[in-house]
């Protein structure tokens, strides 16, 4: 078992691999006709959790993570029509699909939950 720095990096290299595959899971699927938006935030806990760490801040990093994964890859599967930019998208979040903004909360707190299960 890995302790100290390392772990904290190991449970944070994970998360992002985890919401890396997650964003290219979630557009494989949406080419399907499944929204499963869920998908980058959840397996940023998923990677994150193969590892234990000792640190408290971690999983709140991973549930930052999850939720800018989820963001990210709305913002590049469904832009508003009105500007496309990131920016401008960030700043109207509120008016995203009601179930798009609950799935980015559940992958939220399973990108934070997962983490903080596995603490040490």
């Amino acid at each position: 078992m890995v302790a100290g720095k390392e772990a904290g990096a190991l449970v944070l290299a994970g998360g992002v691999v985890g919401g890396i595959a997650g964003y290219f899971a979630f557009k494989w699927l949406l080419v399907r006709g499944f929204y499963a938006l869920v998908l980058p935030g959840g397996l940023v806990g998923l990677g994150a959790g193969t590892f234990r760490g000792r640190s408290r801040i971690i999983p709140i990093i991973c549930g930052v993570l999850a939720i800018g994964f989820a963001l990210f890859s709305e913002w590049r599967t469904a832009p508003f029509i009105a500007d496309d930019s990131l920016g401008y998208f960030l700043a109207h979040v509120h008016r995203l699909r009601p179930m798009a903004l609950i799935d980015i909360a559940i992958g939220g707190l399973l990108g934070f939950y997962v983490p903080y299960r596995r603490r040490v």
